[in-house]
């Protein structure tokens, strides 16, 4: 695999899944503190009260961060640390984020900052969450408060993760926080999220003057037919409206896909909420695009589904998550970007694989783990063959950590955590990491930090 020298090699986590101290430093619970707490909705009632002790510990995971060798580290602010009250700034909340950056920032690796990353503070859920039009004043003023404070220690800042997550899974399928099962809701909520994130662009750029890059995170999963039916072709239609093109058509083409509106409006009485200059703002150029990269979807018609389609049998080897390991399909995503949506450099901000990790004299074997970053690495790297401009790659996650509603139970990190003792320790898959980034490193003649892989 081969990368240019500008290529970025980065890691990331979120702050719900990894810092714990809950109730300290004037924080205040989130919607996931609240829906960790509803019995059936987190494995075992797993809460992120503890997590991965982060807060305390957040010097050590640097030195950890170091020793991988990487550019770059994206974390996320924990919103209700900054504004624990509506209206009410707390500034020891802030200065967590500013020991951190500044603590990166001395080591040599660059802030990647993402502003939401799922945890509203339960006060704005209060008053309606996303749902209410208001949030995205909420969302300016914390927006306004971290680029004030985090501007010049920050590399990048992303607005928002996987709206499609947090818009869909929390507010139409239930399975995230705050768990209501209504589209209509979760439309609007979506709608909300995009809007802020414009908002924050133009925040950024022009009151503030930043040349500091600023972009948005989604979630894509490339979706096929399972048969070339006409009733399976619809379907994958369908489901590449609900996962994709509801949030990049907005974001770049300043529109939502009609026929999803159509689709959706059997439950979305009416489109009003989406007022005069909405989709211009949220069209707002940004500096680059990320993108989080999983797995493929394989789909076949269901008259049952309102939108008419369903997970397929596929024969695909899959992760720990049941998820396809899907490499090219990858490549077929980022191509079908380039050729629709956008020629803004790309950053794959998440990708990897939970496995069910086994703790051995000391050392983690992931070699299922190693071969899925391997795999997903050369594809990066044969797509900027193919002049796509991937600038860079974050690899998730730097720990195992809360894995949202599949609590602790699955795990995603390159850094083992015994959650009993918190003591990380590098899995197989850390040392593979450290080793393609020392590798590209030396050949391009520049400094690293990364580790000699251990035998």
């Amino acid at each position: 695999m081969k990368f240019d020298q500008t290529f970025t090699f980065g890691t990331a986590t979120s702050s719900y899944q990894i810092e714990g101290a809950h109730n300290e430093g004037g924080r205040t619970p989130s919607i996931w503190d609240m829906f960790c707490d509803i019995p059936g909705k987190v494995y075992k009632q797993h809460n992120g009260d503890v997590a991965c002790d982060h807060y305390h510990r957040f010097e050590e995971d640097i030195q950890h961060i170091k020793r991988l060798g990487v550019d770059t580290y994206r974390f996320s602010i924990a919103w209700p640390r900054i504004f624990p009250e509506k209206g009410k700034y707390n500034q020891e909340g802030m200065d967590f984020y500013k020991k951190l950056a500044a603590k990166l920032q001395e080591e040599g690796i660059k802030p990647a900052v993402t502003l939401y990353h799922w945890d509203l503070p339960m006060w704005a859920h209060e008053e309606g969450g996303w749902v209410n039009r208001e949030s995205v004043e909420w969302f300016m003023d914390y927006a306004r408060a971290c680029f004030a404070e985090l501007d010049a220690v920050v590399d990048s800042w992303i607005t928002h993760n996987e709206p499609w997550c947090a818009g869909f899974l929390g507010y139409h399928q239930g399975v995230h926080a705050p768990g209501h099962t209504n589209l209509d809701e979760a439309v609007k909520a979506v709608h909300h999220m995009l809007l802020s994130h414009g908002k924050a662009v133009e925040l950024l750029k022009k009151e503030f003057k930043s040349q500091t890059d600023i972009g948005i995170t989604l979630n894509l999963s490339p979706v096929y037919p399972n048969t070339d039916s006409v009733n399976d072709l619809l379907a994958a239609n369908n489901a590449d409206g609900y996962s994709n093109r509801w949030f990049l058509d907005p974001v770049f083409k300043g529109e939502y896909p009609k026929d999803m509106m159509n689709l959706f409006s059997k439950y979305v009485h009416t489109y009003d909420f989406i007022k005069e200059g909405d989709m211009e703002l949220i069209s707002t150029e940004c500096d680059f695009f990320g993108i989080n990269y999983y797995s493929r979807g394989i789909v076949e018609f269901s008259a049952a589904n309102d939108f008419m389609h369903k997970g397929a049998f596929s024969d695909y080897e899959k992760t720990g998550m049941g998820w396809d390991i899907a490499p090219n399909e990858f490549k077929d995503l980022i191509r079908r970007l380039r050729q629709v949506y956008t020629d803004l450099p790309i950053y794959i901000t998440e990708n990897g694989a939970a496995y069910d990790d086994v703790l051995e004299n000391g050392r983690v074997h992931d070699h299922e783990r190693v071969n899925y970053l391997n795999l997903h690495l050369q594809a990066v790297s044969d797509l900027n063959e193919e002049g796509m401009n991937i600038q860079g790659y974050y690899l998730w996650s730097l720990m195992d950590n809360f894995e949202w509603s599949f609590g602790y139970d699955k795990r995603f990190g390159i850094l083992y955590i015994d959650f009993d003792t918190q003591e990380r320790i590098w899995k197989d898959s850390a040392f593979r990491y450290a080793e393609v980034i020392r590798d590209h490193k030396k050949k391009h003649g520049l400094h690293t930090n990364a580790e000699e892989v251990a035998q």
